[in-house]
């Protein structure tokens, strides 16, 4: 794919938005690959998205920011850019679990999109030899009830050491604290299994086996300080009927979990994912 900047924005609704985005791309010679845009009508809140073809521009990324800043103070607008020749780097933690894990390691091997792993860090050693396979570096934070404030605080050291610009929980089976996600707001991304706000917390299989449900799904989330509540940006479903028993219902699930949290972290990587409030607007 072609070099772009990708410009995402939020502001207040009013005429005349994407006109004056679109007029001032093309008053400095450059050409839009892709644009989406969408307003809530509730809150008369507007969302865009436009990528920009970085070759068709005669300066770069921080002259880009630079001149659009007046648009953006005359409309109100939150915004970055963002340069696709700069991949995100994601750090994944991961428990027993392998699914989710080998999946993204899959995509990024094979360079489904683009991003980088800098290390995964485990609160087990289960995983360890997949993820060097990959020559990725693998870091093993161990976990017990004494030391999980102190071990988290660590983990929260590593993801920083590391220039983490996301964190994504391929089944890390451990609850995070506040403090971390105060300090990765709307960047740790999570996949739980089930379908929200269903079935929030431990067991969410358990819990749909003993309802009958007819269909089971995965959520994937950004995480938040309370627990499986946060913005969600992707989900999916598969049907089930009363045959399936509980260990058929999590291996049909792990398929569903997997696809879920890749699509979920696509989207966050290629910067299509806006979040306002507890609702998140994910341009496809």
């Amino acid at each position: 794919m072609p070099r772009h900047y990708t410009i995402t924005l939020s502001c207040p609704d009013r005429p005349g938005i994407i006109a004056a985005v679109s007029s001032f791309i093309a008053a400095h010679g450059g050409s839009i690959g892709e644009s989406a845009s969408h307003t809530e009508t509730q809150s008369r809140h507007f969302f865009m998205r436009v990528e920009i073809l970085a070759q068709t521009l005669p300066f770069g990324l921080e002259e880009l920011r630079a001149r659009f800043v007046k648009l953006a103070d005359e409309f109100n607008m939150q915004w970055q850019i963002a340069d696709s020749a700069v991949k995100k780097r994601v750090v994944i933690l991961v428990s027993k679990q392998e699914h989710c894990l080998s999946d993204l390691l899959y995509r990024w091997r094979s360079r489904e999109f683009e991003f980088d792993i800098p290390c995964v860090i485990s609160n087990h050693d289960d995983t360890r030899s997949i993820v060097e396979w990959h020559e990725i570096p693998y870091i093993h934070v161990p976990i017990v009830p004494e030391n999980k404030l102190a071990a988290h605080q660590e983990i929260l050291r590593l993801c920083e050491r590391h220039q983490a610009d996301a964190i994504v929980l391929a089944r890390y089976m451990q609850v995070l604290p506040d403090f971390f996600c105060v300090a990765y707001p709307s960047r740790v991304i999570n996949i739980h299994h089930g379908l929200l706000p269903a079935f929030v917390g431990a067991r969410p299989y358990h819990q749909a086996f003993e309802r009958g449900v007819k269909q089971i799904g995965a959520t994937c989330h950004y995480v938040t300080q309370e627990l499986d509540a946060g913005p969600i940006i992707e989900q999916d479903v598969i049907r089930v009927d009363h045959t399936e028993t509980v260990e058929d219902l999590i291996r049909l699930g792990k398929d569903v979990e997997k696809t879920v949290l890749s699509r979920g972290v696509r989207y966050h990587v290629e910067d299509r994912v806006l979040v306002h409030g507890s609702r998140t607007m994910v341009f496809r």
